[in-house]
């Protein structure tokens, strides 16, 4: 657990919500237990531009949403994307990043990132996520078998081992498995899926409780001023080689 200390505008610290399993390059802790990442850094650099003290609490991923309404946390930044059926029960802060999403699958199978290149074939997906609401919609009827992970590395994991054929994902967390020495050797991106706004949403943006109207401004004016002066794209380009803020 980390502090992020700013003079406070707000009575209380502010909960900030990040999964506890790790999400590289957005979220994950070193050896000493310290939080690192660029969804990290973003966190920091929002709540000293809106001066909210606030505190990182790292919470399972598919109790992140239960944990906010329940008041455990205040805020949820954890690549979590803004969609109609979320907007019934949180509000979203605007967004601070879209990437599209991705099929990467094994560089010796004959896969694209379309239903009928996939019939016959494994395909992996993280538990809990759009990307597998996305799966079952598009996919599910082609392949043979959809196979669920608790966590992104064990679907890597388990694609590196030939134990599925492909994985979809998000295109920006999967860079930096991509770009590793295994990654190079197995894999490769196979193209990005089609949009499908429902599921995937425009977006990912901040997490917060239905009414919560005084901390969504203040996030918002803080995204908004750090892509004025330019200290997004300074954080950003200590991770990614373009703007992750998309289109």
């Amino acid at each position: 657990m980390g502090l992020i200390v700013a003079p406070s505008a707000f009575a209380d610290v502010v909960k900030v919500g990040v999964a506890a399993e790790p999400y590289p390059p957005f979220a994950s802790t070193d050896s000493s237990g310290k939080w690192h990442g660029w969804e990290i850094d973003m966190i920091g650099a929002i709540c000293e531009t809106a001066k909210l003290e606030c505190e990182i609490t790292p919470i399972a991923w598919d109790g992140i949403i239960p944990a906010l309404n329940s008041n455990k946390i205040d805020m949820v930044m954890a690549s979590l994307s803004i969609t109609p059926d979320r907007l019934k029960v949180i509000d979203f802060s605007d967004k601070y990043y879209n990437t599209p999403a991705v099929i990467i699958g094994d560089k010796n199978v004959e896969i694209g990132a379309t239903a009928d290149s996939m019939k016959g074939k494994i395909l992996g997906v993280q538990s809990g996520t759009n990307h597998r609401k996305y799966v079952l919609e598009h996919f599910a009827d082609a392949v043979d078998t959809v196979k669920e992970y608790q966590t992104q590395d064990e679907a890597n994991q388990d694609l590196v081992a030939g134990r599925i054929d492909a994985l979809q994902a998000d295109s920006l967390a999967m860079m930096d498995f991509i770009n590793s020495d295994i990654g190079k050797a197995c894999c490769e991106v196979k193209g990005e899926v089609a949009a499908d706004l429902d599921i995937l949403g425009p977006g990912i943006g901040a997490g917060l409780r239905k009414g919560d109207d005084e901390l969504r401004t203040a996030v918002n004016g803080a995204i908004k001023t750090l892509r004025d002066n330019g200290e997004y794209m300074v954080i950003a380009k200590k991770y990614f080689s373009f703007d992750p803020y998309g289109n």
